[in-house]
């Protein structure tokens, strides 16, 4: 049985109904507050009715911080997502009644970010919303549609495959050369990158206590993907760190990635050279080892690829050497 009341300038209407908690919400006009309540009996009596009162108590602000204080919390790459969590908060989705974020919202958002940030950014940042969402949904009891299914994702760009000739590694490599301020650790950094394919994260967060020389391997504990993995030194990648002094914080690499970052930028636009990143060498890392390693299994142990499809992003095989091995 529904009930009605003029109180504050409106009509609330509240329907009762056995194993239903009472559900109440406020018109302008009494009419409208009978047809929304001989909906919700309906939808009640045929055991369809889905309650939406929490909902309409939250914006998406809300679900971020308590997701950011209680899912977040502890986990390896804490800071990284509560930083981009805040900005989604602080944003006009943020401001977004849950009720009110609808595919349309999230389309308007999605066209709003494409002009600003890559494409994978977007997808990334739709994932992270519709995570919320699910988890909203599985342990807090909102009920609310997960509008992110319903939006279409931005067209991702073909991945890179710019890959430096050696005439364009050697002019990078001289600007490198640590002389008058440059940096002692930027030069072996770029080489070892090019003899492990490690990445350029894992190489600055490898410590010397994970580094076996005499065994000739590296144990990473923290990857991209989150697994353990074991990395094998050539002979060349083993002269490389003997030749790097320890650093008393036991870090193979005593520096950061914007030191890195900067460093790498300045060599490359003294080479004269354009198009070029620091991840082009986990590129050129892996092209070179399929020579080495054409057991494909062998060489996504070794780059750390869980599937096929990622690991053909970074081999780039030399048309003219197919050829050649055709016969």
């Amino acid at each position: 049985m529904a009930s009605f009341r003029f109180r504050s300038n409106s009509w609330q209407a509240r329907v009762r109904r056995k194993g239903h908690p009472d559900e109440v919400r406020s018109f302008i006009t009494r009419q409208d507050a009978e047809s929304w309540a001989r909906s919700v009996e309906t939808e009640m009596d045929r055991g369809a009715f889905t309650s939406t009162a929490e909902a309409e108590k939250h914006t998406f602000a809300d679900l971020a911080v308590r997701y950011s204080a209680e899912v977040l919390r502890g986990t390896k790459h804490e800071k990284l997502h509560a930083y981009r969590l805040n900005a989604l908060a602080r944003g006009p989705v943020g401001r977004l009644n849950l009720l009110a974020l609808t595919p349309a919202a999230l389309a308007k958002h999605r066209d709003d970010r494409i002009k600003r940030v890559s494409a994978a950014t977007v997808i990334r940042e739709l994932a992270f919303i519709s995570s919320i969402i699910n988890h909203a949904r599985k342990e807090w009891g909102i009920n609310i549609a997960n509008p992110v299914a319903l939006v279409r994702k931005p067209v991702v760009p073909k991945g890179r495959d710019r890959l430096l000739s050696n005439e364009e590694l050697k002019a990078v490599l001289d600007q490198l050369e640590p002389v008058r301020n440059r940096s002692i650790w930027i030069k072996p950094l770029v080489l070892l990158a090019l003899e492990t394919a490690m990445r350029r994260g894992e190489l600055l967060a490898l410590n010397w206590k994970d580094v076996h020389l005499e065994q000739r391997y590296v144990t990473l504990w923290e990857t991209k993907n989150g697994d353990k993995r074991t990395v094998p030194l050539s002979t060349a990648a083993v002269t490389i760190l003997e030749a790097l002094p320890e650093s008393i914080d036991g870090r193979v690499f005593p520096i950061n990635y914007s030191a890195v970052a900067k460093a790498w930028r300045i060599a490359v636009k003294r080479a004269g050279l354009v198009d070029i990143h620091f991840h082009d060498l986990r590129h050129m890392a892996v092209t070179r080892m399929a020579s080495k390693l054409p057991n494909l299994i062998e060489l996504a142990a070794v780059s750390g690829h869980r599937s096929l499809s990622m690991l053909k992003r970074y081999y780039h095989p030399s048309v003219m050497e197919l050829a050649q091995k055709l016969g």
